[in-house]
């Protein structure tokens, strides 16, 4: 058995729960994508090129309003800057990766930073391969979810009030989990802290890049007090 063929299985068992979760999650943007008169061909696009999950549920509120460049820009690097860290820390496992290097920084999500941080390959297995099919694998998952919603949007007319809570759903589901996880919760007492005080002072429509600002400023300020907290 080939290199890549040894890495590709070994990787695939790994990558099991970010299928579930993905198909289903690209289903609810397919849905909702189509909904607002869009194609297959946009979710494929969208999903190939943009592959944000959450970046891609505000896209679609962003292409259906007057566009704004300025804002899309800011509003996706603010969403995103989370994987800024996630690059830095991930830098020394991505070393010896060579051209494949590129896209598994681009493939780079919350699920398959977790999979990279927490799995090694098996004794025999190529490292860079068997990072390169996890990153590969998920893209994959994400994809297909968004191309079965376009196809079950454009042939089943219903109403999809509501589907664009599913994202805000899911990281509700992840903060509580590692709310239970943690013992130490001051980076997600900065979070809603921020969050709520920049509601306050800036209302529900347009509070979330002030309270994304903030928190990554205050993370990055208090950085090593907070390093303390967590290595108690």
């Amino acid at each position: 058995m080939g290199v890549k063929m040894t890495a590709l299985k070994a990787a695939f068992p790994h990558t099991l729960p970010v299928m579930t979760g993905y198909i289903f999650l690209g289903i609810a943007f397919g849905i909702l994508l189509g909904s607002k008169g869009y194609s297959l061909g946009w979710a494929i696009l969208m999903s190939t090129v943009i592959y944000a999950g959450a970046v891609q549920f505000v896209a679609i509120g962003l292409l259906t309003t007057d566009f704004n460049p300025l804002y899309a820009l800011i509003i996706s690097l603010v969403v995103n800057a989370r994987h800024l860290f996630y690059g830095i820390s991930l830098l020394g496992r991505l070393n010896g990766t060579g051209r494949k290097k590129p896209y598994m920084a681009f493939g780079l999500t919350d699920e398959t930073f977790s999979i990279l941080c927490a799995t090694e390959p098996p004794a025999g297995v190529d490292r860079s391969w068997f990072m390169f099919f996890i990153t590969l694998l998920d893209h994959g998952y994400w994809i297909v979810g968004s191309v079965l919603g376009a196809i079950v949007g454009s042939m089943i007319e219903f109403n999809t009030k509501g589907i664009d809570f599913v994202m805000t759903a899911l990281f509700v589901v992840i903060f509580i989990e590692q709310w239970k996880t943690q013992k130490y919760h001051g980076p997600a007492i900065i979070g809603v802290g921020a969050s709520l005080l920049c509601l306050l002072i800036f209302g529900a429509s347009n509070f979330i890049i002030p309270a994304m600002l903030v928190i990554v400023s205050v993370l990055m300020l208090g950085k090593k007090t907070l390093e303390r907290g967590m290595a108690k």
